[in-house]
């Protein structure tokens, strides 16, 4: 019997060994055992782990928790979604006049930016607007988040990675003041009257570094109307400075970049902004979507963008219990969504604000790594190239460039201080994807963890082992942040917005065909829903005295029939061919 025990005992130790590779690795690093998670495995539904050490012990994840918010909004609303901004008027519309509003819903997408802005003053004019006598109202009620500019995280407020949400966001809340020595030129890069600054700077006949490279930025943002005082001596052998800073209400940046925008077309706007819920009565000219939810995942993912994170965390929120939303449903949406689909089981880790920027959030390397083999298995390639790619983009473009590991590993990188993690996947040279998640929390998380890493992630392209099969099954993880008793059900309600904005409109938007798939009495649940997402049918909801489901809108009969049949055999066989006017006749409110 005593030496049964033993044979299992020396037979548990030889599977969770390290392989040689890994141990010389940690051991050159210096960095103690006890600050290292790892745990790697063959990726997807393989039970083959190559690696595990301390793969159940709690970490600060830093950014690589971007991988459970990213993961979640592609979950729920796929990779082709589009963030919406609505545009109405409100009053008379004669003769080029607005004797009226014009209105700005925002929904919260974060992509927002002075590029938007030609386009949307076009749709304007296109509307038959060139002169507003009323004012311009944001209603940015979707995100409940208070007011604050910056999360004030750490000892650079003002840089850009600080920046709060807001539901009407505008060049993700950074202020650019662009500085060229030569000319003795200090700009605003947006018209932006909602702070100002101060030149103090000194012009200097020397060389183009050291203190003489970069003005001196002094802010003080404790007025009505932040001040930002630009000082020192700068040579004027140096070229344009950008200095980008969170400074001010993204709200007011968007009202005077579209009023200077309309103004350069020659649309003039009588009032002045405001702030109000949208108004009953209000009729919409047009809406202005962002660019799809993969290429949003995919900067969040490979720059690490900690406003993108915020704002995905809470559209899931609104999505799943309605608007105005706040960081606690986001979170809580996050959680339901990747444990619905099999990702988290009944692990329950804390995301804080999803985008890493905490020392609250907290998983293990296991659960993080059930979450990126659930990715792996659903999507594949898709999704693993929204992550940065070794030597080629994002976080680590220059970590791995040179290497062999270039073109082979797809990776999140979170870092804070005495924090260095990096998850994703790595493709071995005999072709084996593995799952690799390696966190480090020490004071010597720093180099010396990268370093680290990198060494394991080079060994892991080398690799030609299989790995063992027996892995444990991972324990249910609740962080000693999160309260142990069973909390109380949040009794929300799914919001009903004036339309669903679950799947883009088609390039024929303009056209006059539409296809009702079914009329409810209450708003339609989400498993219907769900089949025309599968069928890759663009949808919106209409509210009336029932809630229509339309399919469309089609410019061609020929093709809204086409789209019919398919309806009729995938989703709803009672759906039926409708048009523009008679949805019009009948009240429903379409754009």
């Amino acid at each position: 019997m005593k030496k049964s025990i033993l044979l299992i005992l020396l037979l548990s130790a030889a599977v969770w060994a390290l392989p040689s590779g890994i141990e010389n690795a940690i051991a050159k690093s210096g960095i103690p055992k006890k600050d290292i998670s790892i745990y790697i495995k063959e990726a997807g539904k393989s039970s083959r782990v190559v690696a595990s050490l301390n793969a159940t012990r709690v970490r600060t994840p830093a950014s690589v928790i971007k991988v459970l918010t990213t993961y979640a909004a592609v979950l729920k609303l796929g990779f082709d979604y589009r963030w919406p901004t609505v545009f109405y008027r409100r009053g008379r519309l004669t003769n080029g006049v607005l004797h009226g509003d014009l209105i700005v819903k925002g929904y919260g997408d974060p992509t927002l930016n002075d590029e938007d802005l030609p386009d949307i003053v076009s749709r304007i004019k296109a509307a038959g607007i060139e002169r507003i006598t009323g004012n311009i109202v944001i209603d940015r009620s979707y995100f409940k988040v208070g007011s604050r500019n910056t999360s004030g995280f750490d000892d650079h407020p003002h840089s850009p990675y600080n920046a709060m949400p807001d539901a009407m966001m505008f060049n993700e809340r950074v202020s650019t003041i662009c500085v060229i020595p030569n000319l003795n030129s200090v700009t605003k890069k947006t018209p932006d009257k909602s702070f100002v600054v101060h030149n103090q700077l000194q012009r200097v006949n020397k060389p183009c570094r050291g203190r003489y490279s970069w003005p001196h930025v002094k802010i003080d943002d404790s007025k009505a109307v932040p001040e930002v005082w630009l000082k020192g001596k700068i040579s004027k052998r140096c070229g344009k400075r950008n200095l980008c800073q969170v400074l001010t209400k993204p709200y007011k940046s968007f009202y005077y970049a579209l009023r200077a925008a309309l103004q350069e077309k020659g649309v003039t706007v009588g009032g002045r902004l405001r702030l109000q819920r949208l108004p009953k009565g209000a009729e919409v000219l047009f809406t202005h979507y962002s660019a799809s939810l993969e290429k949003i995942v995919s900067t969040t993912a490979k720059k690490s963008n900690n406003l993108y994170a915020r704002h995905l965390l809470l559209l899931l929120g609104a999505k799943m219990y309605g608007a105005p939303v706040t960081v606690a449903k986001g979170r809580k949406a996050v959680r339901i969504i990747l444990r619905a689909n099999g990702a988290l089981g009944s692990s329950l880790p804390h995301i804080d604000n999803g985008c890493g920027l905490s020392r609250t959030s907290k998983i293990t390397a296991k659960i993080l790594a059930g979450v990126l083999d659930n990715a792996y298995s659903r999507y594949g390639m898709r999704w693993m190239q929204t992550l940065s790619i070794a030597g080629r983009d994002g976080t680590i473009k220059k970590r791995f460039r040179g290497t062999v590991v270039r073109n082979r590993a797809w990776m999140k990188t979170g870092t804070l201080k005495h924090v260095k993690n990096i998850a994703g996947y790595v493709k071995s040279k005999n072709g084996r994807y593995y799952t690799a998640v390696i966190l480090v929390n020490s004071k010597h998380a720093r180099w010396k963890a990268a370093k680290m890493q990198d060494t394991i992630i080079t060994w892991l392209v080398h690799y030609k082992g299989r790995g063992s099969s027996t892995a444990q099954k991972p324990k249910a993880f609740a962080p000693v942040s999160e309260t142990r008793h069973k909390p109380k059900p949040l009794r929300l309600q799914p919001e009903k917005p004036a339309a669903d904005f679950a799947q883009p409109a088609p390039k024929d938007a303009k056209g006059r065909y539409y296809i009702q798939t079914g009329s409810f009495k209450h708003y339609p649940k989400a498993s219907y829903l769900q089949k025309l997402k599968k069928a890759f049918l663009p949808y919106r909801i209409v509210p009336g005295k029932e809630f229509k489901v339309l399919v469309g809108p089609y410019a061609a009969e020929m093709r809204a029939r086409e789209a019919l049949a398919k309806v009729r055999s995938s989703v709803d066989k009672g759906a039926f061919l409708t048009t523009k006017e008679k949805l019009d006749a009948e009240g429903a409110r379409l754009y």
